[in-house]
């Protein structure tokens, strides 16, 4: 049963933040006992679940801004496939370590982000964005996250996309990243199927409502929000540590 509200909490946030879910759902798994690696795997294979749903659900109100998607995916997908060498191979502290300088990157970003509309021509180099998707994809599934709450701070504040948009492209990008991610890990025997599966179809219900309430909110609430989600998450896996 907690497996279950674990994931309808992840799947809302991963729908309103745009985040695959791994940057609420490890903390959280470590909160309840679970050792790093094993938050790591279970939030992989939960992130296909709600960045599948997630992103269809976002097409079909901007199909416009999966375009770059595809492109920083294979990125991703590139980058997340090396997390199968990586996670066997570092120690789990050592990603906690990354996972809480992920996280202070993208408060920065994401607090000097202005919220009105950016002026200028978004980057649409497709080697740059290859790039990006590659290094995000890597260190994201080394630490059980989607990338998204690295990619979205990227994408607003030095590819010209505004807060929302960003979010959705975010998402997108997830599943790329995120299958790399559960191929990796289940070739080198570390993934969680059932635990996986069980928190997995449980955030498709927080998903759909996520993405109801992101499409109605005010955006400087939107980042006010962002923001303090970061905060928590912060808090939480140094209070681990």
């Amino acid at each position: 049963m907690t497996l279950i509200l674990l994931g309808i909490l992840t799947g809302l946030m991963s729908g309103f933040f745009g985040v695959g879910g791994g940057t609420i759902l490890v903390p959280l798994l470590l909160l309840y006992g679970f050792e790093m690696k094993s938050a790591v795997a279970i939030s992989i294979m939960q992130m296909i679940f709600s960045s599948i749903y997630g992103s269809f659900l976002n097409s079909r109100k901007n199909k416009d801004i999966l375009k770059d998607g595809v492109t920083i995916g294979i990125g991703g997908f590139l980058g997340g496939s090396l997390s199968g060498i990586i996670v066997p191979n570092v120690p789990g502290i050592y990603l906690k370590y990354i996972f809480i300088v992920v996280i202070i990157f993208s408060i920065y970003r994401v607090a000097i982000t202005s919220t009105s509309t950016p002026c200028g021509t978004k980057t649409r180099n497709k080697f740059v964005l290859i790039f990006v998707g590659f290094i995000i994809g890597m260190i994201a599934m080394s630490i059980g996250i989607g990338g998204s709450v690295i990619l979205a701070p990227i994408l607003v504040g030095y590819m010209l996309y505004n807060l929302k948009d960003a979010a959705s492209l975010g998402l997108f990008f997830v599943i790329f990243s995120s299958i790399a991610g559960f191929i990796s890990l289940s070739l080198a025997g570390h993934m969680h199927y059932e635990e996986g599966l069980i928190v997995g179809l449980a955030s498709l219900i927080g998903v759909y409502v996520g993405i109801k309430l992101k499409n109605i909110i005010n955006i400087k609430y939107y980042k006010q929000l962002m923001l303090f989600l970061y905060s928590i998450i912060l808090v939480s896996v140094i209070y681990k540590i």
